[in-house]
């Protein structure tokens, strides 16, 4: 890849993987999981369980994970939301909420999704990293060396500009759009969820 950064395997890996991912899924998921706390700190420890390692890739760079994205056949789960953990961090209620609502967001599976397709999921980059292009090398390591010949990325925020332009550069294209309710769009500002698609 062209930015100098190694990619590996995370569930090969030797560096503390699962606190790292989890460091930085909260600098980047923070904003959408402020219900359940707006401590980073708290949420890297509520949901540092959740990453199935084996579905993941990393970036690697100064022994440190600098980004981290899974790529799956769109039939098994990258993550799984465990409830203890849950409660243990975020309290008994807002445990008890996070494990019904966001297991239904994070951990659905789409029954339909096409065969021979892999569905690149939970893509982040660590503060430190960040426009330094260890996503970007992520991406082309995924889409050359996965044994698929397209790739999809759903449910992406329009207002996530950041992400957009980063699947855009690696060669996604929107492919579907769908509109927030008019409710919902007004309290997150966000107008569509857009899927993008990759084809070699």
């Amino acid at each position: 890849m062209n930015n100098g950064f190694e990619i590996l395997d995370a569930v090969h890996s030797d560096l503390n993987v699962r606190s790292e991912m989890a460091d930085a899924f909260a600098e980047g998921f923070s904003q959408w999981l402020s219900y359940f706390s707006k401590d980073e700190r708290t949420i890297a420890a509520a949901f540092a369980h959740m990453f199935v390692l084996e579905e993941f890739y990393i970036a690697v760079k100064d022994d440190k994970v600098a980004a981290f994205a899974a790529c799956t056949d769109g039939r098994t789960k990258s993550v799984k939301l465990q409830k203890d953990e849950l409660r243990r961090h975020l309290g008994y209620i807002k445990g008890t909420i996070a494990s019904i609502v966001l297991k239904k967001e994070f951990e659905s599976l789409d029954e339909n999704f096409p065969r021979d397709t892999g569905s690149v999921e939970f893509v982040g980059t660590s503060k430190n990293f960040r426009r330094q292009g260890a996503a970007m090398d992520l991406l082309q390591y995924i889409v050359a060396y996965e044994p698929y010949d397209e790739f999809m990325i759903n449910e992406v925020a329009d207002t996530n500009t950041a992400a957009m332009n980063l699947y855009t550069k690696a060669g996604f294209v929107e492919y579907d759009r769908k509109p927030m309710p008019a409710k919902l769009s007004k309290k997150s500002g966000i107008n569509n969820m857009l899927s993008l698609i990759y084809r070699k």
